[in-house]
């Protein structure tokens, strides 16, 4: 007879990152049960196993349900499973982090999203702080070689907007000469025709840009 074995809690938590006032944040929600009710926390729940076909397909519904937001880039961080980590049991929380443009984050599911700036965001329930910090390092170490830091973006941009979203992303200033150079000879991006936007920094209306293609890979720093 096979022996019984007690059955892991197993949920997905989310670190949703977006920018606030040049910085990056965390958007954090208050639980609504126990272990640590009404205490902010990243977004995330249970896997249900009549529905979800596997973990993306989780955070997908996750994301819809407690945030109202669909079709945003995501990526597996890594698992974070122990005895200690949830009160309720030995737990197994498969983390993501996702980016989300700041003009998406409206809210159309009647809870508010607290953003927290993301290299502080205070004390978490459960292991949460780590996990912030392990989706902090995964994004500035994959931002320097990737255009997932366009994700933080509308799709469509300005130059200069995604340059300063590169140095939010990686923590540091680029020069501005370089920079240009390295999108033009990557062929990352395509102007978008018939269209300028004024600033308040250009003297005359600015060029606007899109990604070519979905977040991808290159083969140099940024």
């Amino acid at each position: 007879m096979q022996p019984e074995y007690e059955r892991p809690i197993v949920t997905v938590d989310i670190v949703l990152m977006t920018i606030v006032e040049g910085a990056l944040a965390v958007a954090l929600l208050e639980r609504d049960n126990a272990p640590f009710q009404g205490v902010p926390a990243l977004i995330g729940g249970y896997v249900h196993t009549d529905e979800d076909e596997d973990a993306e397909a989780a955070v997908r519904r996750i994301l819809k349900a407690k945030a109202g937001l669909e079709g945003l880039f995501f990526e597996q961080l890594r698992s974070f499973a122990g005895r200690d980590r949830d009160p309720r049991g030995w737990s197994v929380s498969i983390a993501y982090f996702a980016l989300v443009p700041p003009s998406l984050l409206s809210g159309g599911t009647g809870k508010t999203l607290l953003l927290r700036p993301a290299s502080a965001p205070g004390e978490l329930p459960f292991d949460h702080e780590r996990i912030v910090l392990a989706a902090r390092e995964r994004l500035r170490g994959k931002g320097a070689y990737s255009t997932i830091a366009a994700c933080l973006l509308p799709k469509v941009f300005t130059m200069s907007e995604l340059q300063g979203t590169y140095e939010t992303v990686l923590g540091e200033t680029l020069d501005q000469s370089a920079f240009r150079r390295k999108m033009k000879d990557l062929d990352l991006l395509e102007e978008v025709e018939g269209e300028k936007r004024q600033t308040l920094i250009a003297r005359r209306p600015t060029t606007l840009y899109r990604l070519k293609a979905a977040p991808s890979v290159f083969d140099r720093r940024i």
